[in-house]
């Protein structure tokens, strides 16, 4: 359609405003309680920020005010509708989704991790995903395990 017909400064405004979605992981969507809450909170933001991008009159300014909170919300509604939630790990005799576990690398440094979902993992903040390949290489093991991920040689010192 030519933009001659419609209300827009030009194919490149209407290009600019359309991202496209979000990638959805192809694994299983495990999450903690405090990550579906987590995935709630997001998608409520992103409700939050069409809707106030709904009042604007500009048709190019509302697309544009739109095109994040829209690809926002089409991701977190659908990460909220497959969300499968994990029970808290029943013990602490073996790595598990929910685990906080304690290793130490060849080289001597001393980590912590907590194994929790994709969407809430977060190295910086302590948290990996459960299909990384250090959580993989952890899962299932013990205390005194060695876990071989990549050429690094894992320890496990700890699970809580």
């Amino acid at each position: 359609m030519s933009t001659a017909f419609v209300k827009e400064e030009s194919a490149e405004t209407a290009a600019e405003t359309h991202l496209p979605d979000r990638p959805i992981s192809p694994h299983p969507n495990l999450v903690t309680e405090a990550g579906l809450k987590a995935l709630e909170a997001q998608l409520q933001q992103a409700r939050e920020g069409v809707e106030a991008a709904a009042g604007i009159e500009d048709v190019n300014e509302k697309r544009r005010q739109t095109a994040i909170p829209l690809r926002d919300f089409r991701y977190f509604a659908e990460r909220v509708r497959t969300a499968q939630v994990m029970p808290a790990p029943a013990s602490n005799d073996v790595v598990a989704f929910g685990s906080k576990v304690t290793f130490s690398r060849d080289d001597g440094r001393v980590q912590t991790y907590r194994i929790v979902g994709e969407d809430e993992a977060d190295p910086k903040a302590g948290s990996i995903s459960f299909v990384s390949p250090v959580a993989r290489g952890l899962m299932g093991k013990v205390v005194g395990d060695l876990a071989m991920v990549g050429d690094q040689e894992l320890e496990i010192t700890a699970i809580a």
